[in-house]
């Protein structure tokens, strides 16, 4: 596999300070792969202008232990088009150059962090070939299981003082605000979110409720009005490849929904390729930029969600809304096989199940998306349908022991796939199936008529004691266990309200 990496990664890589901590994860993972790793001739270009020469000799030192594209590729005119779409500077130029090696197949994949070259691999269609570290790192411990040698443990609720402030983790805190480690003392006694890899932080999460009226937001232009919000008042994630950043916004918009608050919002620099992505990833998820705050440390971006199931809701992105949806689409509900429902949603264990088996990450458990494998003759969902989800149980009687778990919105339904690698690619890693039961079981299973595939949203768990089939029968939504067969059933409105309205009752 020949690997091509970008300008930016590189920088990273062998400059004398760190400033991305995730590099480390993805050249152990580039050398247990055994990757090829390559550099285009205008990386070397951009780094022969380093004006200190003792740099630029260390440098050039460095880069020796690469493998180096000797020919460019001519641009087609595709790409000539997508760079008149796109890029406005020299440095664009030159990283659409770098694009066209994998547009051409010169070289497998292309790691970046550059936000055009992701776009521009998006519009030609190849952003399936072109990774963050991020995304990169999730794909191969996915793909992977058996070289992941080490456990990262699932997101935990502890008090400030559990936490090493000393962590190196903190000193990108420490450079932005002053005095961080004052602050972070001050709370010692309060609760935030974290996440461990060989007993190394990876994650930390604090949030506060705030009442209406109790802040002033005499830093933030424009000023706020008053109103109950969830302000995100630490948030940091490295890129680990377990989607722990989107567990973290399950836990925001959780705890959102159980304070009743109007509105979430976070404060936040744009120095660095982490803020920046982490910046996207709310964006993804519909909060937008609002103002400045003035601090003494900077400007900081502000970046605020409305939340409120008074809200219209978007039907057609899903995400934006999340985690409310509208009454008036279909309702479905989707059978789920017992050895795939906990790995899938972690939050609506069933009781009878043990929690220990589920306290190691893994990317498939932390995503809010998730994807569900049918060969239905029935494919008629569509986004911002709901879906909740029936376990079924492991022992008779199943009316006892299969129950109703969880709502979840359906994002999109994919179906008409090129070929299996294209079915594999939207359905790796948001399901536990391997790559082998996947081509076996589900691609090839029924020649003449594959499956497809519904992405969803995990919006919301039944509260415990979750509905039961025999309730499902007592309420005379069904009537028998046999009603339940087939892989996905329609609800009327009326079976829905009455199965919600049971669920919530038993509270």
């Amino acid at each position: 596999m020949k690997v091509l990496l970008d300008t930016n990664i590189i920088i990273h890589r062998e400059a004398s300070k760190i400033y991305n901590l995730d590099i480390g994860q993805l050249f152990n993972w580039l050398d247990k792969l055994k990757y090829d790793k390559y550099i285009h001739p205008l990386t070397i270009q951009e780094l022969n202008r380093f004006k200190d020469p003792d740099s630029l000799k260390t440098m050039n030192i460095k880069i020796e232990s690469y493998n180096q594209l000797k020919h460019q590729a001519p641009l087609s005119d595709t790409i000539k088009q997508i760079s008149q779409q796109v890029d406005s500077q020299e440095n664009d130029l030159n990283d659409t150059q770098i694009l066209n090696e994998v547009f051409e197949n010169r070289v497998d994949i292309l790691i970046s962090e550059d936000k055009k070259i992701l776009t521009k691999a998006k519009l030609l269609g190849i952003n399936d070939r072109v990774f963050r570290i991020e995304t990169f790192l999730e794909k191969v411990t996915a793909e992977n299981p058996q070289l992941v040698k080490h456990k990262v443990l699932a997101v935990k609720k502890i008090d400030f003082a559990e936490v090493d402030l000393k962590d190196s983790f903190f000193d990108s805190f420490r450079n932005d605000y002053t005095p961080f480690d004052k602050w972070f003392n001050s709370k010692a006694e309060q609760p935030c979110y974290v996440c461990y890899s060989e007993n190394k932080l990876t994650a930390f999460l604090y949030i506060k409720i705030e009442k209406a009226g109790e802040e002033s937001y005499s830093e933030i232009t424009p000023i706020f009005k008053p109103k109950k919000r969830l302000k995100i008042g630490t948030l940091k994630v490295t890129g680990n490849g377990y989607k722990i950043g989107e567990r973290f916004l399950k836990t925001i918009f959780d705890n959102a929904l159980l304070f009743k608050v109007e509105e979430i919002y976070v404060t936040i620099f744009d120095k660095r390729p982490e803020q920046e992505q982490l910046i996207e990833m709310l964006e993804e998820w519909g909060f937008k930029k609002y103002g400045i705050k003035t601090t003494q440390n900077g400007d900081e971006l502000v970046y605020v969600r409305e939340f409120s199931k008074n809200l219209p809701v978007n039907i057609e992105n899903p995400k934006l809304t999340f985690p409310f949806f509208s009454r008036e689409t279909d309702k479905y509900l989707i059978r789920i096989e017992p050895q795939y429902h906990t790995e899938l949603f972690p939050d609506s264990i069933n009781t009878r199940e043990d929690k220990a088996k589920y306290i190691e990450n893994e990317p498939h458990r932390n995503r809010i998306s998730k994807v569900y494998i049918s060969h239905s003759q029935d494919r008629n969902l569509k986004s911002g349908d709901i879906a909740l989800i029936y376990r079924i149980g492991e022992k008779s009687p199943k009316t006892y022991s299969s129950t109703v778990t969880t709502i979840c919105i359906v994002e999109s339904v994919k179906d008409n796939f090129k070929d299996f690698d294209d079915f594999f690619n939207s359905c790796n890693r948001r399901t536990m199936i391997s790559k082998l039961d996947l081509k076996t079981k589900w691609w090839d299973k029924f020649p003449e008529y594959k499956p497809f595939v519904i992405n969803f949203l995990y919006a919301h768990s039944l509260p415990t004691p979750k509905p039961t089939l025999g309730d499902l029968i007592k309420l005379k939504i069904f009537a028998d266990p046999m009603s339940l067969t087939k892989g996905f059933t329609k609800l009327t409105n009326e079976q829905f309200n009455d199965l919600i309205n049971f669920a919530y009752s038993k509270k």
